[in-house]
């Protein structure tokens, strides 16, 4: 017996010594990939100039690539692109909704728009980013830790999104998306509504609404991805921004200012714009850096990007001459403020279609956003006596719905090989351009409105009761720009 068990220690004994000089052994390195000859090369640069993928990012490559990283001109690009959108921001918004409201209230605007671009961007590198286009983990959301805190998000390209644009760069581009779109709903409560309820509100609206939205229609597998995700539930297309940037911040922007009521004196008072000239500054500031929000959105240097600059350009010019001939035929005078909100109606109805549609579809979009929300605004608002304070409402959500409806039925892959015949695209789009994708385009647009209004009521009843949405009746009359942050913007 004491033999056996001998016996048996040894072969554990020795068995263990194995196990643990197999664990010292260093791990086997992968086969080493080898040199590409000068063809591969030579298609390396190709897939460069055309935005195309590398053969040596495939996941069964068995050659590398002199060609690594991101690209200079496409990273270039963005990075300008990036800044262009933040600028749209930082000072062309608070320029514009500044410029709208009365003097009393114009720093309010400024610190309301600084403050939300600090708060986003705090979300953002948090779990924002992650949750947007973090994949892998549902087609509603993405992942909440993948890209938590912006870790593995590097200079190296995301091909998830770019070939040739570093991850980090996308990563800030699409920050200044998150940043303007919660801002944009400032202008429908303006003028009276608490900075601290502003805060809290955009921070629970990001994570409830905003996030969930933009990976549903951005990210690689989410349900409303008709371009990238041949899985989409819903095989909608928005190139920038109609459902997730302008439809989403303009419905919600209705739904808060009837909860927070009209301004005090509101059809008593006068209440007109307090510096034209500085919403027609703002006015130009926002379109020059729109060309960053529509062409960025090619996350390239390419054609497609060409294509999106240029029906940006002409729809917003066309809106802006059509709602001012408008007031022109029914007023007697084109105004300036005309010229201001056709040329931002004329480039939220183009966003959703810039990278889609050829000129003569923005030459139509332009017609159409300087008619439909200049009906709204001048129209729409007197019937129904809401005080939608400088039209978020009537050019941002009634433009974005107009936008998206109308790229379903303009969008043509002449101009995008994703909507196109191409075998190689699987994402079905080529049989519903010209054949049904605005239906596709109206589920999409169906929920981002039942989110928008569900959600905001439900935000703001909870910041009411935890802050409360608005100042005194004393702080509102004396204005924001005092009771909420000291200081005033005009002296004498």
């Amino acid at each position: 017996m004491k033999k056996l068990l001998s016996l048996f220690a040894f072969l554990a004994i020795t068995v263990s010594a194995l196990t643990l000089v197999r664990a010292e052994d260093p791990p086997k390195e992968a086969p080493k990939k080898a040199d590409p000859n000068i063809e591969q090369r030579i298609a390396d640069l190709e897939a460069y100039v055309n935005n195309g993928s590398r053969g040596a990012d495939a996941a069964d490559a068995k050659i590398t690539s002199k060609v690594s990283g991101s690209g200079p001109g496409h990273n270039a690009f963005q990075m300008v692109s990036a800044a262009l959108v933040l600028f749209m921001t930082l000072p062309g918004l608070f320029l514009f909704y500044g410029g709208l409201v009365r003097k009393k209230n114009i720093l309010s605007v400024v610190a309301q728009c600084f403050g939300i671009a600090g708060l986003v961007t705090i979300l953002w590198w948090a779990f924002g980013y992650s949750f947007v286009f973090g994949d892998g983990s549902s087609p509603w959301i993405g992942s909440f830790s993948k890209f938590a805190f912006l870790k593995d998000v590097d200079s190296n390209p995301n091909t998830n999104y770019s070939y040739w644009v570093s991850h980090n760069v996308f990563s800030m581009y699409q920050l200044m998306f998150a940043i303007i779109t919660p801002a944009l709903i400032l202008g429908a409560i303006a003028e009276r509504m608490k900075f601290s309820a502003v805060l809290l509100f955009v921070g629970l609206w990001m994570v409830v609404v905003y996030f969930p939205l933009a990976h549903a229609v951005w990210g690689i597998d989410g349900a409303m991805n008709g371009v990238w995700n041949p899985k989409a539930l819903i095989k909608s297309i928005d190139f920038a921004g109609g459902t997730v940037v302008h439809m989403s911040s303009g419905w919600s922007a209705l739904v808060l200012c009837l909860i927070l009521g009209p301004r005090l004196g509101f059809g008593k008072q006068n209440m007109a714009p307090h510096s034209m000239t500085m919403c027609a500054i703002g006015t130009g500031m926002l379109w020059v850096g729109w060309y960053g929000f529509n062409a960025g959105s090619a996350v390239a240097a390419d054609g497609i990007a060409a294509n999106a600059f240029t029906t940006t350009t002409i729809a917003a010019a066309v809106a802006s001459f059509v709602w001012a001939m408008l007031e022109y035929i029914i007023r007697g005078k084109p105004s300036i403020l005309g010229f201001c909100s056709g040329a931002v109606a004329g480039l939220v109805v183009i966003t959703p279609a810039c990278g889609f549609v050829n000129t003569t579809g923005s030459v139509i979009i332009g017609v159409l956003a300087g008619l439909v929300p200049f009906l709204a605004c001048a129209y729409l608002k007197p019937a129904f006596k809401y005080d939608d304070a400088l039209d978020t409402f009537g050019v941002h959500a009634v433009g974005g719905t107009l936008g998206a409806l109308l790229t379903g039925f303009l969008a043509t892959g002449d101009v995008n090989a994703n909507l196109s015949g191409d075998p190689a695209k699987a994402n079905g789009l080529a049989k519903l351009v010209g054949n049904g994708l605005w239906l596709e385009q109206l589920k999409a647009m169906a929920i981002t409105i039942v989110l928008s209004v569900v959600a905001t009521v439900i935000i703001a009843y909870v910041v009411k009761a935890i802050v409360g949405l608005r100042p005194t009746e004393e702080d509102e009359t004396q204005g924001l720009d005092l009771a909420d942050h000291g200081e005033e913007g005009y002296h004498g």
